[in-house]
């Protein structure tokens, strides 16, 4: 019936897994939870106890493939005809999480997602950015989603059909970090496939350093700068491409760009501070990218 996929990059996933395990066993259902390390360096041994566990397996790459193309090769390998692909640093808010989803495959819904939280208690000063972005912007209610389904969702706690998915894999070409999430559920609105949204969500436990963060958030953006540049997307599906695209019809990107890396060090004195402005961040983004995209 269902096949839990669980891309891993230096996270112990053995916790989220026995979880798992014992609310399949609960359900009564076939079940098999597939989980692949993509040539990280951390914790491959507190991982190994997975495949002490009926129907678990886990598994190490040789190189590392990227998230997206790792996903594709532990759907490969799956053997139901529903997958549910979870990030390796969540973990289920509720103990019958997986009976929610049983409940919806049963349904016969194509794509559902569950949502994500954020514990509510602050975390450590410098890791406030991650929590404060991620509370505003991706633990967002389940109306709200539904008025843009598939704009509103992540692959980080996804239940999808078999052959939904192998006919809308993710791109092996996109191998960086970021907005891989964003061209598949684009793909998918693009042949119709609308994600039906509910509430299910998983907790996000692993939070980086608001300087790490930053860096990830640079390393996305040059991704999306690739991306935009093979057509993935059309511009009009990422806020980032739409507002670039008006500036430069205004001429008005080079200013922009000139204004990031003479503001870049006062910007970053505030969003690594213990109280960070997600206004400033946007600007910060967009700045980035002027930067970026006239190399």
């Amino acid at each position: 019936m269902l096949s839990i996929l669980v891309p891993i990059y230096n996270y112990n996933v053995y916790p989220l897994v026995l979880e798992l395990h014992n609310q399949c066993k609960d359900c009564g259902i076939a079940f098999e939870i597939l989980c692949q390390d993509d040539a990280s360096n951390l914790f491959k041994i507190e991982n190994q106890k997975i495949n002490n566990l009926e129907n678990c397996n886990f598994s190490v790459n040789n190189l590392n493939l990227g998230r997206g193309k790792n996903i594709n090769f532990l759907a490969k390998k799956s053997k139901f005809e529903w997958l549910l692909i979870m990030d390796c640093d969540t973990f289920p808010t509720q103990n019958n999480y997986i009976q929610k989803y049983i409940f919806q495959i049963n349904e016969t819904e194509q794509v559902v997602y569950g949502g994500i939280e954020y514990h509510k208690e602050k975390p450590s000063s410098n890791q406030l950015l991650r929590w404060f972005y991620g509370n505003a912007r991706e633990s967002i209610s389940v109306e709200k989603r539904k008025i843009n389904p598939n704009d509103s969702a992540l692959t980080s706690n996804i239940l999808i059909q078999k052959k939904v998915f192998n006919s809308n894999k993710f791109d092996d070409s996109i191998t960086k970090y970021g907005y891989e999430d964003l061209v598949f559920l684009s793909d998918l609105k693009k042949k119709g496939i609308l994600v039906k949204h509910i509430d299910n969500p998983t907790y996000h436990l692993g939070l980086e350093t608001s300087e790490q963060f930053l860096v990830k958030t640079k390393i996305a953006l040059e991704n999306l700068k690739s991306i935009s540049e093979n057509n993935y997307l059309y511009k009009s599906e990422s806020k980032i491409l739409k507002t670039y695209s008006l500036l430069k019809r205004l001429y008005l990107t080079s200013f922009i760009s000139i204004l990031f890396k003479k503001t870049e060090r006062n910007l970053q004195h505030n969003l690594l501070s213990k109280n960070p402005s997600l206004f400033l961040f946007d600007l910060y983004k967009l700045g980035y990218y002027c930067s970026i995209a006239s190399r």
